[in-house]
């Protein structure tokens, strides 16, 4: 079973979140955080451990970056630490949740599971299958042999149901009873693959003058209060931004295109392009496997790569071929029409090592005068020694900061993850330029206020209020187009008829809307019957259905089995999550992180200063 080693890690590495959670979540190690500092939240009273948090959001890191190939941002890395925060609360709460109902798993519960219920990662290891199946002897085979003993697997599996198995009988109790009936399954269908066709007159309040409308502060009050959760709003940061760019010069991209030229001179006397590709290319996923970006028609790639690789026959290499990407080497591996396999080389354009020391001894400048320090003026101070033009930028809490048409990376995430107005970055660099923030002003998520959403809550009430003015036009044409016809009454009025294209219930229609009531009305009027007018956000609308297309029953036969399923497991799903939730809201969590983070950055700026 020696052969059996990295399958046996492989599943290692996976099951440890959830053992982990275990063991941390269940008492067993029998130790109490190490001091106050060191606890970073609290569900129902019990402590969340800094050393629990801080080793699980380390590990998801690590996992994430062998995925990616390249190391995370702050703000992947706060998002990792949010995930990881999140995973050690709902294990509390899961706990909670199995005392309370008497969710208990035995010893013989875990050895069946164990021999007979393997997890997913060790059925699809093909050294345990035969003829591309899971052999559940050969399964058996490597539970009873020594690596399973000697490697942790027996340890691991153990933890792993433990875990799973209180998961499993909860989530019975909660959604066993879930089943969609076949009049359920056949409207969801039939919503799908009914289609419909209408012609329609749109009559648009937009000419109503805005000024012949009138909303009243209690009108504005009572939208508000009932409609507070429309208002809900992240966080919102507003930062002064010093950035010191790694410009890219002509002589730059030439040296980057004379070493594209020298591998490619080296692949033509001999050396295999997946060992080159391996060896040389930024692109870390593809360069693992040879340079390789798999079998696919057009459409995959930017047009200057696309252009390029087409151009090719199979086994030839490219010149170097520039994107926004850098420089490629393109081998073509096979084509069969417009089905290509092949390989690339990338080589990312950056600074020389000249220009890049000036760069950089310009940034080493900033972190010296301004970087981590909790003293406004130094920012000020910074931009007039070093030149640099400061720049006004708006993050928003949980995305990273987007400013002067690029992304800056970490800034935000730091922004909101401890820091105080007044208080200066550290320096954050990405591939475009190095970057210092000062946070200039905070404001916590939630219910925007009134004054902040007034404006918004007007133009809704206005809009709504010119339907109303402009309904009894639409209805006196309504009145004319069921007398007569819709195309003859618009033609009297000197008004437009718009016919839509065929479309189901879920679809957007241009000039119609998507999931309003004109589109409903498209699926319950008689065929070639006008509508009366109907009020939409988008206006108001007569319509005429012209033609409607009923979903085939026999085909809905056909798949319903496996529609059943998809849609019992969405809705199990759908209902463990609400009551997870549900759970989640009412329990006392408590988030000490950022308090944590402040005071390690107002330790740190204290030994700076």
């Amino acid at each position: 079973m020696r052969a059996n080693a990295k399958w046996i890690w492989l599943f290692v590495v996976a099951s440890f979140v959830g053992g982990f959670l275990f063991v941390e979540t269940s008492g067993l190690l029998g130790r109490e955080p190490i001091s106050t500092s060191s606890v970073v939240g609290a569900v129902n009273g019990v402590d969340i451990p800094y050393v629990s948090w801080l080793n699980l959001s380390n590990n998801l890191a690590q996992q994430e970056e062998r995925q990616t190939g390249k190391s995370l941002t702050l703000d992947e890395r706060r998002r990792v630490e949010d995930q990881a925060f999140d995973q050690l609360v709902t294990a509390i709460l899961l706990d909670q949740e199995y005392k309370k109902r008497k969710i208990s798993v035995t010893d013989d519960e875990i050895i069946q599971a164990a021999q007979f219920n393997p997890p997913p990662e060790l059925m699809q290891n093909p050294e345990l299958q035969t003829d591309g199946q899971f052999d559940l002897a050969k399964y058996q085979r490597l539970l009873k042999s020594p690596a399973s003993r000697q490697q942790g697997l027996l340890v691991q599996l153990e933890n792993y149901y433990r875990s799973e198995i209180p998961r499993a009988k909860l989530y019975d109790q909660l959604a066993g009873d879930v089943y969609v009936s076949d009049a359920k399954l056949w409207a969801v269908y039939r919503d799908l693959n009914d289609s419909a066709q209408v012609s329609f007159v749109h009559f648009d309040p937009s000419s109503i003058p805005d000024s012949t409308i009138k909303v009243s502060e209690a009108e504005v009050r009572t939208y508000y209060d009932q409609n507070r959760k429309r208002f809900e709003r992240p966080g919102r940061a507003v930062m002064t931004l010093l950035a010191i760019p790694r410009a890219i010069t002509t002589a730059d991209s030439a040296t980057v295109r004379n070493r594209a030229l020298a591998l490619r001179e080296e692949i033509l006397k001999g050396a295999k392009f997946e060992d080159v590709a391996k060896r040389e290319s930024a692109d870390s996923v593809s360069a693992a496997d040879g340079g390789s970006l798999g079998r696919g028609g057009k459409g995959r790639f930017v047009p200057e790569f696309e252009s390029a690789a087409y151009a090719l026959k199979p086994g030839e290499i490219s010149q170097p071929v520039a994107t926004s990407f850098g420089y490629h080497l393109i081998k073509i591996d096979s084509r069969k029409g417009d089905t290509l396999s092949l390989r690339h080389i990338l080589l990312r354009i950056q600074q020389s090592d000249s220009s890049a020391m000036r760069t950089d001894r310009k940034a080493d400048s900033l972190v010296k005068i301004a970087a981590g320090t909790s003293i406004p003026s130094r920012l000020d101070s910074a931009a007039t020694l070093l030149k640099l033009a400061p720049e006004r930028a708006i993050a928003v809490e949980g995305q990273p900061l987007f400013a002067a048409g690029r992304v800056v990376p970490s800034v935000s995430a730091w922004a909101f993850g401890g820091a105080r107005v007044g208080d200066i970055s550290d320096m954050f660099d990405s591939d475009e330029a190095y970057f210092v923030a000062r946070l200039d002003t905070l404001s916590e998520g939630g219910i925007a206020p009134l004054a902040d959403v007034k404006d918004q809550i007007v133009a809704t009430l206005t809009q709504r209020k010119k339907a109303e003015l402009i309904l009894p036009q639409a209805q006196a044409f309504a009145s004319e187009a069921a007398r007569t016809s819709l195309d003859a009454a618009a033609k009297a009025k000197d008004l437009t008829v718009t016919k839509s294209p065929s479309f189901a219930r879920p679809g957007f229609v241009p000039g119609l809307g998507r999931l309003n009531a004109p589109i409903g009305a498209a699926f319950s009027l008689p065929v070639g019957a006008v509508s009366e007018p109907i009020v939409a956000d988008e206006g108001v609308f007569v319509i005429r259905v012209d033609r409607r297309v009923e979903a085939d029953s026999a085909a809905w036969v056909v798949q319903k089995s496996d529609q059943r399923k998809q849609a019992m497991n969405s809705l199990r799903e759908a209902r463990i999550r609400n009551y997870i939730e549900g759970v989640r809201k009412q329990a006392n969590i408590k988030d000490k992180r950022k308090e944590l983070n402040a005071s390690a950055r107002e330790q740190a700026a204290a030994t700076v200063q």
